[in-house]
């Protein structure tokens, strides 16, 4: 049975998190296409697996960082058809190519945009981990889940 990576094994989970946490999002700054593209770049990992006391779900955002210029460009393809990504009004001819290529060199524009969505990213991908822990905690899959890994290790 093992090929299987944890993750998979807890898909339906997932699923109910995913809209548990659908709230939390919705009263973010960040749209669901963006929490969509963050979320496909996190990947979560279980800490310490072999100890029981400890072990603990974590989101590894190693590669949100790379994908945070794009959230400006799922912004603007919202924007285009009114969606909840229209944030922030203002100059519908300006922008473009030139300025994308520009925000992921990191020149020009808001470099703090750039490191409060990530911060944003990193700390909502926490609070997720931790309600998919203790989403499995109640229902009796952590132990399960969290020996597997420790197996593998």
């Amino acid at each position: 049975m093992s090929e299987r990576s944890w993750t998979d094994r807890i898909v339906g989970e997932r699923m109910t998190v995913d809209q548990e946490f659908s709230s939390r999002i919705a009263s973010s700054e960040l749209s669901n296409q963006q929490w969509s593209l963050i979320m496909t770049a996190t990947e979560f990992e279980i800490e310490r697996p072999d100890d029981p006391d400890r072990a603990r779900i974590v989101a590894n955002t190693e590669q949100v960082e790379q994908i945070i210029p794009e959230l400006e460009n799922v912004d603007s393809g919202m924007g285009a058809m009114g969606g909840p990504g229209a944030r922030g009004g203002g100059s519908s001819g300006s922008g473009g190519l030139v300025d994308s290529i520009k925000g992921a060199l990191g020149l020009g524009g808001d470099g703090g945009d750039h490191d409060e969505k990530l911060e944003t990213a990193e700390r909502l991908t926490e609070e997720y981990a931790r309600e998919l822990q203790t989403h499995l905690e109640e229902n009796g899959r952590w132990d399960s889940v969290r020996e597997a890994v420790a197996e593998r290790e």
